[in-house]
C-alpha cells in the first residue's frame, strides 16, 4: 500500500483505492501516477487471467472460478473508493467491480478499453487517440511520476557523477525500432552526427537506453559522444534515469515512446525530438501538439547552438487527477442529495 506525502491537499487524499494492471512497467507507472497526484492511499492489484478468460478479455467476463465479490476473494469487500484500472486484462474486473460496488466506488479506466463507454465512470486516453465521449477526458501527455515536488527533491540530491559533469548537461533518452518507426542505418548515422555537433560546443551527456534500443544505435552514440565529458548507462546498476531528467538542461528524446517524450516534456526544459524513418499519423498528432505548446523542436542535423526556450511543464497526471476530482465532488454530491 502507498500513501503520498500530499494528503492535505486533495479533496480524496487518503483515500481507499484499488489500481488494476496486468503488472506491465509502463501501466504500472501511469496509473500510480494518477493515483499519487490524488494522494489515494492504494493497494495494487495484479492479474492474469487465463485460457478462455484472457482471450476473451477485455470483453469478457472475469473467471467464475477467482470469486469476485466473495470473501476470501482478491477483489472482495470493503470496496475502495476508486478504483484505477489499465491494460485489456483489467477490463473484466473494473466492469464488475462497478456492478457490485454501485456508485460509492469511482471507477477510472486509463487507455482505450475498446469495451464501450460504460465500462467506467471515467475514461481517459491521450489526446492523440480518436475516442470522445461525455465520460471521455484528455491530456496531451500521458500520465507519469514526475511530479514538480519530485524533480525538484530529484534535483537536491543529484549524485555527484551528475553534478560533475559541466554545463549544459543534454539527457539523451534513447528508445528503439517499434511498429511504426525503422530506424534504419541512415537514422542512426544521422542521429549520432546531432550529437556529434553537440559535443564540439562542449555540451555534456546523460545517455540511458531502453529495452528496445537496438546495440547499433548505442555504437553510433557511444562513438558520437566518446570524447565529450558524460555517463552512458546501458543497463548495468541502478537506472539513473529519474536524475537525468532533473538535471538536464536540455533534453534529446526519440519520437518513438510517448512516455518519455512526456516525461522529458514535465521538466520545463528545452526538448529535441528525433523522429527516425516511419511515424504514423497517431504520432504526428502527438509530436504536432507538443510542438504547439511550444515544449518541443525538432532535433537539428547539425548544431550551431544550443537553443533555450521556456513553457509550461506538462503533467498529465496532475490534469487527470483534477478531472477525477471534479466528476467525483459532483457524483458525491448527487448521491448526497439523493439520500436527502
Amino acid at each position: 500500500m502507498n500513501a503520498p506525502n500530499n494528503k492535505a491537499s486533495r479533496p480524496l487524499s487518503a483515500a481507499k483505492a484499488w489500481i488494476i494492471t496486468d503488472g506491465k512497467a509502463g501501466m504500472v507507472v501511469q496509473a500510480r501516477g494518477v493515483a499519487d497526484a490524488l494522494g489515494l492511499d492504494y493497494e495494487m492489484k495484479e492479474v492474469h487471467p487465463t485460457g478462455i478468460f484472457r482471450v476473451l478479455a477485455p470483453w469478457g467476463p472475469v473467471n467464475p472460478a477467482e470469486k469476485l465479490g466473495e470473501p476470501g476473494s482478491a477483489f472482495a469487500p470493503p470496496w475502495p473508493r476508486v478504483v484505477i484500472a489499465t491494460g485489456r486484462a483489467s477490463i473484466p474486473y473494473v466492469r464488475a467491480i462497478r456492478r457490485k460496488a454501485g456508485p460509492a466506488t469511482y471507477t477510472v479506466v486509463l487507455q482505450d478499453p475498446k469495451s464501450g463507454a460504460n465500462t467506467a465512470d471515467l475514461i481517459w486516453v491521450p489526446a492523440h487517440d480518436r475516442r470522445r465521449g461525455p465520460n471521455v477526458t484528455t491530456t496531451i501527455t500521458a500520465p507519469h511520476s514526475f511530479s514538480q515536488a519530485r524533480l525538484t527533491s530529484l534535483r537536491a540530491a543529484l549524485p555527484d557523477e551528475i553534478t560533475a559533469l559541466p554545463t549544459p548537461r543534454v539527457a539523451v533518452v534513447l528508445g528503439g525500432k517499434n511498429g511504426v518507426y525503422k530506424y534504419n542505418e541512415a537514422d542512426d548515422a544521422r542521429f549520432a552526427a546531432s550529437l556529434q555537433s553537440l559535443a564540439a560546443l562542449g555540451a555534456s551527456f546523460m545517455i540511458t537506453s531502453s529495452r528496445r534500443t537496438h546495440q547499433r544505435l548505442v555504437t553510433a552514440v557511444d562513438k558520437a559522444t566518446r570524447d565529450a565529458p558524460r555517463i552512458l548507462w546501458t543497463g548495468d546498476g541502478e537506472n539513473p534515469y529519474a536524475h537525468f531528467l532533473a538535471a538536464a538542461d536540455a533534453l534529446i528524446v526519440t519520437a518513438d515512446s510517448v512516455n518519455m517524450c512526456g516525461e522529458a516534456c514535465a521538466t520545463g526544459r528545452p526538448v529535441y525530438i528525433f523522429a527516425p524513418s516511419g511515424g504514423s499519423a497517431k504520432f504526428t498528432r502527438f509530436h504536432d501538439a507538443l510542438a504547439a505548446r511550444g515544449a518541443t523542436r525538432e532535433l537539428p542535423d547539425r548544431f550551431t547552438q544550443l537553443e533555450t526556450w521556456e513553457y509550461q511543464p506538462l503533467d498529465g497526471a496532475q490534469d487527470i487527477a483534477a478531472e477525477i476530482e471534479q466528476r467525483y465532488g459532483r457524483r458525491k454530491h448527487m448521491l448526497a442529495g439523493l439520500a436527502g
